[in-house]
């Protein structure tokens, strides 16, 4: 894991190893401090180490939610909008290259426009299982383990709140980024070795 470590700082990143969900959240709660304003992109990953939760548990932020229950889409919309702009914006990534690079697929385009460019401060949280060889395996894995599953998890949904199951693999990842490097400091990589999200 040193060498990734190597080559990741390379690229401008900052790849942090630990070995489980536990290790992750303690580590991703030492970047929120008091008043910084956090936004969110959609993963799985992060709710799965408890992040999300412990997030909105906190009252000394503001966080740009567009998970709220019983918000309007223009609100969802406006706040996707703010966290472009926030201090700390959390996500994660549908794959991360043993070459330094990241591969997205975005419906709506906030998660991947974030990691190229606005928030001050970006963390992502990935597990062992987003990690592939190169740029190629991470299109490939998008296509084949990414979109199904969360083509599956986004219909369901849907059918829960009696909406019609629309999503489908030509509307759920519209837009793309390959990203090679950043800002050095600027994005923090935390790499779980468990299996997490899609």
């Amino acid at each position: 894991m040193e060498a990734l470590k190597k080559v990741y700082q390379e690229h401008g990143f900052e790849l942090i190893c630990v070995p489980n969900k536990e290790e992750a959240l303690r580590v991703a709660i030492s970047f929120i401090k008091p008043h910084m304003r956090i936004g969110f992109g959609g993963s799985t990953s992060v709710k799965e180490i408890g992040l999300y939760a412990y997030v909105t548990s906190r009252t000394d932020v503001t966080l740009f939610n567009q998970y709220e229950s019983g918000i309007s889409m223009e609100e969802n919309v406006e706040r996707r909008r703010q966290g472009l702009l926030a201090d700390l914006y959390i996500c994660s990534t549908n794959a991360l290259t043993k070459k330094g690079e990241l591969v997205n697929a975005d419906g709506s385009g906030n998660r991947v426009a974030a990691q190229i460019f606005g928030p001050k401060k970006v963390l992502i949280i990935a597990g062992k299982n987003k990690l592939v060889e190169n740029i190629e395996e991470g299109f490939q894995r998008i296509r084949e383990v990414a979109s199904p599953k969360n083509i599956e998890r986004m219909n369901n949904v849907a059918i829960s709140m009696g909406k019609p199951p629309r999503y489908t693999m030509d509307n759920i990842g519209q837009k793309f980024s390959y990203i090679t490097g950043d800002e050095v400091g600027r994005t923090t990589i935390i790499l779980v070795d468990e299996e997490l999200g899609f």
